[in-house]
């Protein structure tokens, strides 16, 4: 089992880690601006989903493969860059369908489904450039090989970083989301939200395609 120092210390990497806003933070306030609190929650849960998959994925191997080869790291990076500006778009010609879908004011109406806002969540974080770094990187350096089990090291500490952001990530969305709801006082304003909010992650999308590795 992980040791009490390993879990500690790496709990307080991952949260220095975490405390610099990545995509995942900005996707999640996009997400409030553009469609209120109950798309942001369904987006914070996504992500987490998707986070722990990538977990999973370096705890099965497969993490040294995005390590060792770039156009695989970028395949996917570009993925994810890609689906963002998607999703920024989508929000941004439909801004003024805010004010008609009767969320004016409240920021609680999704305009999609919660299981499609949960998937385009997990998308963004299977797809996250900064988490498939960190945790194929970083969380192999803190388990124990004395100790066994290493999946099963990876899989708990892996719990830890995620966790985090899955705090974080609640307070930002319904902190964007209040903001939002404060704001949208009038059609206008809110469909300016709208806007703002698929704007930010259109230049999400291209700063994720744009930033990384390059080596």
């Amino acid at each position: 089992m992980v040791s009490t120092d390993r879990l500690l210390a790496f709990a307080v990497m991952s949260l220095i880690v975490i405390v610099i806003p990545g995509p995942s933070v900005l996707f999640v306030i996009g997400r409030a601006l553009a469609h209120g609190r109950r798309t942001a929650m369904a987006s914070v849960l996504g992500n987490f989903l998707g986070s722990y998959l990538v977990v999973m994925a370096v705890a099965l191997g497969l993490g040294s493969l995005f390590e060792r080869s770039l156009p695989l790291f970028l395949a996917v990076k570009l993925a994810g860059a890609a689906y963002l500006v998607y999703l920024g778009v989508v929000a941004f010609r439909h801004r003024g369908d805010m004010a008609t879908a009767g969320v004016a004011g409240t920021g609680t109406t999704a305009p999609r489904g919660d299981l499609r806002t949960v998937a385009d969540g997990l998308t963004v974080g299977v797809t996250n450039p900064k988490g498939i770094v960190y945790f194929a990187a970083v969380l192999p350096q803190f388990v124990e090989p004395s100790a066994g089990h290493l999946p099963g090291q990876m899989l708990l500490l892996g719990l830890i970083p995620i966790g985090i952001g899955l705090i974080t990530d609640t307070c930002w969305g319904l902190t964007a989301s209040a903001a939002r709801a404060w704001l949208g006082r009038s059609d206008r304003r809110l469909s300016l939200l709208g806007g703002a909010g698929g704007l930010a992650m259109i230049g999400l999308g291209v700063t994720v395609a744009a930033g990384g590795r390059t080596d």
